[in-house]
């Protein structure tokens, strides 16, 4: 087989979003992943898991969810389901908003250099189904029990005593220090950054209008998403409901790779055949308050840059984008490294607000759909997708056409690219006491509209990063931060209050 004909490509495609309408609690991670091979199987117009090669699975967390005891991995349980034997299989380290575009990636990696001839990548969650089986439990033993929180019991017991002090534990708490020190590094006055947040996420319910797998196919115009309602309600300022990932779904996705040669032997027509492009990727530090700034991220510039790059292509190239879109700082960043008009599309799947957020198989779904859109017409499409707390970035191209030269095997590692963008990263002072201005900010709200505190993440006057609090009876301080004045670079105190926090005040 000659290199040329080791290309890889995408010849079936798979989803599946279980609503659980008509049973309860619904289907484990188990069943969806296996329906979406099927349906990428079936796609692909033939037989092709049994004679899989690979075998590679986004990680997930609705292990309570899981037809098995324990936390044993899913991979032989899913193998077993499936009745197959791959040589290889590969199971993410953790659920990551990168890790279906790894995925893909390595998939990829092995076809060209003839480790594999067919691979099969999958993942699902079942957090639908997990809500449901803890309704019905808490229902039995405690009819008023605090509804559970996935995420937050995750991270729970892994965050370090710091950050669960000062609440920045989950991406709910943390990607609010993007949104406001971006707007700020922008020039953007609050209504701006809102009325361009309106405008992506009412462009991200527009695609997932048009995608049948669309966990929420409803049109929200720009002012529903603005308008605070019961329905639409603050999750954490700025952001409300219709803003931010909705992770409570059943939703599972799969794609079949293989190599050019194999897809003819094997009478896929021409037109379903989707060439995968080459990569990149990189990271910022897995320690949030080790970045060098919050208005930017080195690691997705480079990430998406070099993947254009290698690829040959310029952002005008393209005819569809899916920019990952967990809360709407990172879109944005995206959007203006790419130069993507706030006219165009930012997404073919619908996004994790509409076209469902199953926490790290998200990307696998808009492959799924980008695969479809090629097939439709569209010539070059590009996956950006995001992990961690802004902080794992893989940038993937997908084409209907194949590429001139040989693109794979490929180290899509650019992390040294990366590194070269970074600019010094302040050392973090937890115990600073004096003055020291808002650099980036967040405010979570309660359920009943109000907000609970606000972390102020802050440098003191020698440079140093700081972190306080701005606690619910300081109501004057938070109106203050809430009113739409700009907050960041606003000049304050911190002092060691009796509640054993250190709160900030404005001077």
């Amino acid at each position: 087989m000659t290199t040329a004909s080791r290309t890889p490509v995408i010849v079936g495609a798979g989803q599946i979003s279980d609503h659980a309408k008509d049973e309860v609690p619904g289907p484990s991670v188990l069943d969806l992943m296996q329906a979406a091979l099927d349906r990428a199987e079936r796609d692909a117009g033939g037989s092709w898991l049994a004679d899989a090669d690979f075998l590679g699975i986004e990680n997930q967390i609705s292990s309570d969810v899981a037809p098995w005891p324990g936390d044993e991995a899913i991979t032989p349980h899913l193998l077993a389901r499936l009745d197959i034997h791959p040589r290889a299989s590969l199971l993410t380290r953790e659920p990551s908003g990168d890790g279906p575009i790894f995925l893909l990636n390595h998939a990829a990696n092995l076809i060209a250099s003839g480790e594999a001839r067919i691979a099969a990548i999958t993942g699902a969650e079942a957090l639908r189904t997990a809500a449901n089986r803890a309704a019905l439990a808490a229902q039995k033993a405690a009819p008023d029990a605090q509804k559970p929180d996935a995420m937050r019991d995750l991270l729970d017991a892994s965050v370090r005593p710091f950050l669960r002090k000062y609440g920045l534990m989950t991406p709910t708490d943390v990607y609010p220090l993007y949104e406001s020190a971006t707007r700020a590094a922008w020039g953007q006055t609050f209504a701006e950054a809102q009325a361009e947040t309106a405008r992506l996420w009412s462009a991200y319910s527009q695609a997932a209008a048009a995608n049948p797998y669309a966990w929420s196919r409803a049109v929200h115009e720009p002012d529903a998403i603005l308008e605070v309602t019961p329905r639409n309600r603050m999750i954490a300022y700025p952001y409300s409901k219709l803003m931010v990932a909705n992770s409570a779904v059943n939703q599972g996705a799969a794609l079949i790779v293989t190599s050019l040669e194999v897809a003819r032997e094997r009478g896929v027509p021409d037109e379903r055949i989707v060439f995968v492009g080459a990569g990149a990727a990189a990271h910022e530090d897995e320690d949030f308050l080790a970045r060098d700034s919050y208005a930017h991220s080195p690691a997705m510039i480079a990430s998406i840059g070099r993947a254009l790059e290698m690829n040959g292509l310029a952002a005008r190239d393209l005819d569809c984008v899916e920019l990952y879109s967990c809360f709407p700082c990172i879109p944005k960043m995206a959007r203006r490294v790419l130069d993507w008009p706030l006219e165009r599309l930012p997404s073919v799947y619908g996004g994790l607000t509409f076209g469902g957020g199953p926490i790290g198989n998200c990307m696998m779904h808009a492959a799924a759909a980008m695969a479809g859109t090629l097939r439709a017409g569209a010539r070059h499409g590009l996956i950006f997708a995001n992990g961690g707390f802004a902080t794992h970035n893989h940038t993937i191209i997908l084409s209907r056409t194949q590429p001139r030269e040989p693109l794979f095997p490929q180290d899509f590692d650019v992390q040294a690219d990366a590194d070269r963008l970074r600019g010094p990263v302040p050392r973090l002072d937890e115990d600073h006491i004096g003055p020291g201005r808002i650099e980036a900010l967040s405010v979570p709200f309660r359920r009943d509209g109000t907000p609970a505190f606000a972390t102020i993440v802050g440098r003191a006057p020698q440079g140093s990063r700081f972190v306080a609090r701005v606690p619910r009876e300081d109501d004057a301080t938070l109106r203050m931060l809430l009113s739409g004045v700009e907050p960041v670079g606003m000049a304050g105190d911190v002092f060691e209050a009796p509640d054993g926090y250190r709160h900030w005040r404005a001077a």
